[in-house]
């Protein structure tokens, strides 16, 4: 591996360490749930999430996980 290459991994390791440098603005993501898969989307600094129970309480295990895995990296988003 050439010497470029290898400073590039190491930047983007460092990158990936510096969560701050991040900012999300939109994305979906497919999630396996017990009973059923499930699409999430952040748009707009906000969730919405395809489950029943995102529609009537805004908010979902599904969206709840997410805020999880993504913790720090975005905003808190805006109610739904």
């Amino acid at each position: 591996m050439d010497s470029g290459m290898i400073g590039k991994i190491e930047k983007a390791k460092r990158y990936a360490t510096e969560r701050h440098r991040f900012h999300f603005e939109a994305f979906t993501v497919n999630i396996d749930g017990d009973n059923n898969a499930h699409r999430v989307t952040f748009d707009n600094n906000k969730w919405i999430c395809d489950c029943n129970f995102f529609h009537t309480r805004g908010v979902c295990t599904h969206t709840m996980a997410l805020e999880e895995v993504l913790k720090g990296m975005f905003p808190v988003p805006a109610e739904a």
